[in-house]
């Protein structure tokens, strides 16, 4: 769960320092989180095993592959066709999250020191990780929390008192 929840956080920080630069509404912020989200899905064989699911497609079925690249986009494409509209901003809020979320993924530790295939529609290769960090370790969790908090902090106290004197003068 710590995992998760810093990827999302993550994925906040990095959104609203990008909305610095050039304004992102926060529902698009929002869709980006949930694209944090998607790479994990593969944790459905917790509840559910593959071979329950090939049982029950009638196909062969890993769930694995949502943690790569393809899978990433089959599922933000998914995602964005369930939009009625802005399908574009959609999959690419989603599609973005997602991708955070992977390159993270690929400087955690392993135990053979090579990251998982996740770049796998375009290579089947496992590069070699500079295993920053333990997936499972708290301090991650800390650590990416205070900087959502900064994050945070400073767009609503110095980025937002900019944004009202900015847009001040427009007003009649």
């Amino acid at each position: 769960m710590a995992d998760l929840l810093s990827h999302v956080l993550l994925v906040y920080a990095g959104c609203t320092i990008a909305g610095w630069y050039r304004p992102i509404p926060d529902r698009w912020i929002a869709v980006a989180m949930i694209g944090a989200i998607l790479p994990d899905l593969n944790r459905i064989t917790i509840l559910v095993t593959n071979g329950t699911l090939e049982a029950t497609l009638g196909v062969p079925f890993d769930v694995d592959a949502v943690s790569t690249l393809g899978g990433v986009l089959v599922l933000a494409g998914i995602g964005a066709m369930v939009v009625a509209d802005r399908h574009r901003r959609a999959f690419a809020a989603l599609f973005a999250g997602a991708l955070l979320h992977l390159l993270v993924d690929a400087l955690k530790a392993y135990a053979d020191g090579a990251a998982g295939m996740w770049l796998y529609p375009v290579t089947w290769a496992r590069h070699p990780t500079p295993s920053l960090y333990v997936s499972s370790d708290p301090t991650v969790l800390v650590l990416v929390g205070a900087l959502a908090a900064i994050v945070a902090g400073i767009d609503r106290y110095v980025v937002g008192s900019n944004r009202i004197v900015a847009f001040s003068w427009r007003q009649p």
